[in-house]
């Protein structure tokens, strides 16, 4: 005995949808680079695919350093203005150097073209950056 679908005699249901597919085409990712994906033969990005062979890559770095008080110094400013309050503002003069800023890397192949734009803090994520680049535009040169 079969019983009848209740969803299948409702006209209000919505059906279920497919199972989604996976937008990462043919093959593993390689190498990340920011929200970029390369397989061995496509680039993976937000805006679409971009074939991988024949592509060209630029990469520009965007990092400055960024002057700051630090928290302690302003805290033995404060504290010590109570006990010594002209030697105590010489802890204000104190600076910390940090670096910030992104490093951009574009992928252009005919007329499609995509930024990426990965924030660094440090000088070895900016050299990571560029290897990774670098290995990059060798699996787009084969």
């Amino acid at each position: 005995m079969t019983f009848p679908d209740p969803a299948a005699s409702d006209p209000w249901s919505v059906p279920t949808p497919p199972p989604p597919v996976s937008p990462m085409g043919p093959g593993p990712v390689i190498v990340q680079v920011g929200d970029m994906g390369v397989t061995s033969t496509v680039v993976h990005t937000p805006a679409g695919d971009i074939p991988l062979a024949g592509s060209t890559w630029t990469v520009n770095d965007y990092w400055h350093n960024e002057q700051k008080i630090p928290t302690w110094a302003i805290i033995a400013a404060i504290v010590g203005f109570c006990v010594v309050p002209v030697f105590s503002l010489l802890f204000l003069l104190v600076k910390v150097n940090i670096p910030r800023g992104t490093v951009q890397v574009t992928v252009t192949n005919a007329t499609r073209q995509y930024v990426a734009r990965i924030p660094v803090t440090d000088q070895s994520q900016v050299t990571y950056v560029h290897q990774q680049v670098n290995y990059v535009r060798s699996l787009a040169a084969l």
